[in-house]
């Protein structure tokens, strides 16, 4: 019986409370998406229910509703009928969703939003540095060479001018000017300025200030610091759009970047800066104090605070606590600390980094992990570990029983700002009881990272293999009809590969909607060339306005979903190039859309191609009968034996 729109629509707009508990709707090729004023006043039980709705999830504060291909997108019409909503792409329901987010986790996201697009450079220079710095502690020689100058030029200058690119970034996320922004981050490390990890060897009295209006403003730098251009950038970009508004055009252009930069600069080195180097001092005693707390509890807590200091940006200034522990007896024992602290945190990145099935976040997790092995650890705390919270939480938990073990151990180091796998060179006299503290670290945040962090459906984009490149010229000089001849004879009710590539399970597709098979039994394809063949001789059921994906009824009256990537609505139609419209009349082997796989891939998503009979209940003898490599037009799965 055919599904009534109407009702379908009536009935989940009624289950989900009304229009009081509605903020927004949206849908995509298979799914409705709903933000909710509160979740907790929905009976899921009874939406699941609903005639029409084959699964219900929520996800990212979106209330997922999954009905369908070709279904949904009537649903969703009677829906804004009778709720009196107005249509919303799909990134209008996740900034929506992303506004009702508690005040915490939409601060944690917009420092990740800001750390992504600048993660290539940190974890590059994150591992160089790691490496640079142990072969100057293994090799003496070598430290005082040419090559280590220049090494270590070309490996700490993204963390010299880290302020820089997180200001630029931070723009961006922000929505302000990137050009306006980078002025504000090189101000705060400008060369007149005292270098910010210079501070902590210095006097009060001999940090320099300016006294304008009765207000004293230290000349100190930002080197390394992570929050205090978040918030600077934040009011930057609040000011500017403020004076975009109330300023006349006509002077607008010089008047709006002038008052901006001006403002923001006095801001952050009058007030945002004092803030925090009081806060800094705070914590550099409050360290001080508590490793002497009894019995190693002291040593403890620092283990797990440290990474937290790390994102604050004032982990450098431990360097006076040390400096003044060799200072008095010739031994460090915060090195210890700060080592379990950071070994922990690589664990539980690299802990990530295999268990992910993201490609692009195994790229980030697991050189991240090797350079946090190696003391540098804000590619995984920033890129990795943060961003999904409880991976930074497990390393903790790990940088606390290591920095106990340390404590207990007695471990001291005759150096320091050297940590992890390096570090062994400054406890020489330590060496088994340091490497028990690593192991231990190691091990407990791995193993509760494995067994707590779950990896996000939505964080899912990118293919788990690399595909062959797309022969363009074999796409412009390939005929357009199809056959080929290579398909076998094969019963009526069958369909054949609808693109060429490699074939995996549907369990396999990363997506979990697709690969639980609530839409229907299947495969994926991982594509080797950007042409999607009609799969047999069938009608063109539906087709997306952002042109990845289609539906097909065939044989049997198979109904046939061939969605292109994985939240590839995302790309908006570009990259695709939809040839057949609905209702088309279309011959096994025609081509129905064309794709660019690279562009998928620069655009973070998996080119893996779903391939479902979306009404695979209703034949008991559906077979998958080819995996692995296939060519186009090769049978792919049957409904009859």
């Amino acid at each position: 019986m055919a599904l009534d729109y109407a009702k379908c629509a009536k009935e989940i707009f009624e289950t989900v409370g009304g229009r009081s508990n509605l903020v927004s709707a949206a849908h995509c090729a298979t799914r409705l998406r709903l933000v909710t004023v509160d979740n907790g006043k929905i009976d899921m039980k009874k939406l699941e229910n609903i005639d029409g709705v084959k699964g219900v999830f929520s996800n990212n504060g979106q209330l997922q509703l999954i009905i369908g291909t070709g279904t949904v997108n009537k649903v969703y019409e009677e829906f804004l009928k009778v709720s009196g909503m107005s249509a919303a792409t799909k990134e209008d329901v996740k900034a929506a969703a992303a506004a009702q987010q508690p005040l915490p986790k939409r601060m944690i996201k917009a420092l990740g939003d800001v750390f992504v697009p600048i993660l290539p450079a940190i974890v590059a220079s994150g591992l160089m540095m790691g490496l640079v710095e142990a072969l100057g502690k293994a090799i003496p020689a070598f430290a005082g060479s040419d090559w280590y100058g220049i090494l270590d030029l070309l490996a700490n200058t993204a963390f010299t001018f880290l302020p820089v690119l997180i200001a630029v970034s931070a723009s961006r996320v922000f929505g302000g000017n990137i050009f306006l922004g980078a002025v504000i981050g090189m101000i705060m490390i400008h060369p007149n300025l005292i270098n910010a990890w210079s501070v902590s060897s210095m006097e009060a009295s001999e940090i320099p200030v300016w006294n304008l209006f009765g207000f004293t403003i230290r000349q100190v730098g930002y080197q390394g610091h992570v929050i205090p251009v978040v918030i600077a950038i934040w009011i930057m970009c609040k000011l500017e759009k403020w004076l975009h508004k109330h300023v006349p055009e006509m002077i607008d252009l010089f008047v709006t970047p002038l008052c901006t930069v001006m403002i923001t600069a006095f801001l952050t080195l009058g007030i945002i800066g004092p803030v925090f180097s009081t806060a800094e001092t705070y914590v550099l005693n409050f360290a001080s104090w508590i490793i002497t707390v009894g019995h190693g509890i002291g040593a403890m807590i620092m283990g797990a605070l440290y990474p937290l200091t790390v994102v604050c940006g004032i982990h450098h200034m431990y360097n006076v606590i040390e400096a003044g522990m060799l200072a008095s007896d010739g031994l460090n024992i915060w090195m210890p600390i700060a080592s379990a602290a950071n070994f922990a945190q690589g664990a539980a990145c690299l802990a990530v980094g295999i268990k992910a099935l993201s490609h692009k976040t195994k790229s980030v997790a697991i050189p991240s992990a090797l350079s946090a092995a190696l003391g540098i650890t804000e590619p995984a705390i920033f890129g990795v570990n943060l961003r999904f919270m409880k991976p930074l939480v497990c390393g903790m938990a790990g940088g606390a029983v290591g920095a106990l073990l340390g404590s207990l151990f007695h471990i001291g180091a005759t150096s320091y700002g050297v940590t992890g796998i390096p570090g062994f060179l400054t406890t020489l006299d330590y060496s088994v009881q340091y490497a028990i503290m690593l192991a231990v670290s190691f091990a407990v945040a791995f193993v509760l990272t494995w067994f707590t962090w779950k990896e996000d459906p939505e964080d899912v984009k990118n293919s788990r293999k690399k595909g062959a490149e797309t022969d363009e010229k074999e796409l412009v000089q390939e005929a357009a009809a199809p056959a080929d001849g290579k398909e076998e004879a094969a019963p009526e009710k069958s369909l054949f590969a609808p693109v060429r590539g490699n074939v995996i399970p549907r369990s396999e597709i990363p997506d979990e909607t697709f690969a639980s098979g609530v839409l229907g039994d299947g495969v994926g394809i991982d594509p080797e060339e950007g042409i999607v063949y009609a799969p047999f001789d069938g009608e063109i059921s539906s087709v997306t306005d952002t042109r990845h994906a289609v539906g097909i009824t065939g044989p049997g009256e198979m109904e046939v979903l061939i969605h292109v990537g994985v939240d590839t609505v995302n790309m908006k139609g570009d990259g695709f190039a939809l040839l057949v419209n609905e209702g088309d009349k279309v011959k096994k082997g025609q081509r129905l859309l064309t794709f660019d796989i690279e562009k998928i891939r620069a655009a973070g998503y998996s080119p893996v191609t779903a391939v479902l009979l979306t009404n695979s209940d209703d034949y008991p003898d559906f077979k998958v009968v080819k995996t692995g490599k296939t060519d186009k037009m090769e049978k792919l799965y049957t409904i009859e034996p």
